[in-house]
């Protein structure tokens, strides 16, 4: 199994990323990155996932129609991920979505395979916890847009990470890949990721996962890059790692077979004492890059 797909090695159909629960060889975390030109519109059927749809760059209007009646929500959007945080639509299992577009732009569908039927919502840009996580070299801003306890999805986890250059996230190296009620849950998770350049010049970084014993041995380490996909079916993952002038950002899609819809995660042993530092240290002053909107636009 190839766990880094660097851009272009996830096409599938009208995606530039497509992965799916089949694809990825497990059974629930799916993601789609939808490009549309000015004008452009897409149709699909939702199946047997949840899915909210987010502006990456761009804004869009979502319709949905089932059995239950017909939604149409207008997301406003934004420049890209490094501008603001965006409005989002949910949509339900078993209806039949349309994504279009009058200026264009990239959206990611973040998905899970699902039981329960929630109804169609829109997300405002202005509830979305903005949360600065760590300090000194390891502060980063995650926008829990589609976060546990935040906004209601029957088995969908979603948030994006943003680290500001030369910092490193998703660390300590952490794992969710055992079930231990009150302090572990089944995650199977993917990462999407993008850079700000700097003068025209490409951003990168790199992801690492390591071996924890369970599940497949996933054992990554990949210099990634815009459009570049990491999957994490279980394993330690972290550092994801920022080069100095270019502040990456990442998108995190998790869903699994746990009950309880809960993000619970477990410190690598070896590297669980850096959080016993971040007291002692300053957030980087250039976080947060930005805040929620105190209203909708």
């Amino acid at each position: 199994m190839t766990y880094h797909l660097p851009a272009g090695k996830a096409l599938g159909g009208p995606y530039v990323v497509d992965v799916s629960p089949q694809k990825a060889g497990w059974g629930y975390s799916g993601l789609r990155v939808l490009e549309l030109p000015p004008g452009g519109t897409h149709s699909f059927d939702t199946g047997d996932s949840e899915w909210i749809v987010l502006p990456l760059s761009g804004g869009c209007t979502v319709s949905t129609a089932d059995d239950f009646g017909h939604d149409t929500f207008y997301l406003t959007g934004r420049a890209g991920v490094f501008s603001g945080v965006s409005d989002f639509a949910y949509v339900p299992r078993d209806s039949r979505t349309t994504v279009t577009s009058t200026g264009g732009g990239r959206f990611a569908l973040t998905g899970a395979r699902c039981t329960r039927r929630l109804p169609a919502r829109y997300g405002p840009a202005s509830s979305v916890p903005v949360e600065l996580r760590g300090t000194g070299n390891s502060s980063r801003q995650v926008n829990n847009f589609g976060a546990a306890g935040v906004f209601e999805c029957d088995k969908l986890i979603a948030v994006e990470v943003i680290t500001p250059g030369g910092n490193w996230s998703s660390f300590p190296p952490h794992k969710h890949d055992e079930h231990r009620p009150g302090e572990e849950s089944v995650l199977e998770e993917i990462y999407y990721f993008e850079f700000a350049d700097h003068d025209g010049i490409p951003g990168l970084g790199y992801q690492r996962v390591s071996p924890s014993g369970n599940g497949r041995g996933t054992d990554v380490l990949a210099e990634v890059r815009d459009g570049d996909v990491v999957l994490i079916p279980d394993g330690w993952h972290g550092p994801s790692m920022a080069v100095p002038g270019h502040h990456m950002y990442y998108l995190n899609v998790m869903a699994g077979p746990e009950p309880e819809r809960a993000w619970l995660i477990c410190d690598h042993p070896d590297h669980a004492w850096v959080r016993d530092t971040w007291p002692e240290q300053p957030v980087d002053p250039r976080l947060p890059l930005y805040t929620a909107p105190e209203t909708s636009l």
